[in-house]
């Protein structure tokens, strides 16, 4: 893989992040990373249909007019999201039922359109794929990285499992409590604020940009 490729793969978890760069799909914070399982199923699912609706749009490129190209993505992201939808009912159903309504609003995700209109339109379907895997995974960074912290604190366990030992609960005569806060959406938004300060304190360059 060339370092080009490379780029397009790996810019989109720190320098070109999708979430917290360029501020967009914040929105699924909100509503999927209660719990880490539904995350990082969300998480997966946006990455297969960023990636191939990228690779598709590529292939289309120069046989779709420009008056009807945003239909013609739609439909290509429609049909993309059905299949995913169908996939998750099929072999993982009560994350699908968890996730509700929030896989179909995968059509209306600004990092989908976007990275079609910003990348797949001009450059051929190999670096197409690779930015729709990149974005895809860096999105799914953050949903993962927020989950882990809103169901640890929140719940006390991590994929449904027990992490907080129940002998630690003042109920058990112990010293801890769950940070009940952190199964509401505000915490989403203000997590992924904490993340992005990080982010930017630690890249002080991507400021003068």
């Amino acid at each position: 893989m060339s370092s080009k490729n490379f780029k397009y793969l790996m810019g989109p978890f720190s320098a070109n992040n999708p979430v917290i760069v360029q501020i967009l799909g914040i929105c699924s914070a909100l509503a999927v990373t209660v719990q880490l399982k539904p995350a990082i199923v969300m998480a997966l699912s946006v990455t297969v249909v960023t990636a191939f609706a990228n690779l598709v749009m590529s292939l289309l490129r120069n046989g779709v007019p420009a008056r009807i190209r945003i239909i013609v993505q739609l439909v290509v992201i429609a049909a993309l999201v059905i299949l995913v939808d169908q996939v998750l009912k099929a072999y993982v159903y009560e994350v699908s039922k968890q996730l509700s309504v929030y896989v179909g609003l995968i059509i209306t995700n600004c990092i989908v359109m976007g990275r079609i209109e910003a990348f797949a339109l001009a450059n051929k379907p190999w670096p197409a794929l690779l930015d729709g895997i990149g974005n895809g995974l860096g999105y799914g960074l953050i949903l993962v990285v927020v989950a882990f912290f809103r169901e640890l604190l929140g719940s006390g366990t991590l994929l449904g499992y027990r992490i907080v030992p129940e002998s630690w609960y003042m109920a058990e005569g112990g010293f801890y409590s769950n940070c009940g806060l952190m199964l509401f959406p505000p915490m989403a938004l203000i997590i992924a604020g904490c993340i992005i300060w990080v982010h930017r304190s630690r890249n002080k360059d991507l400021q003068e940009k």
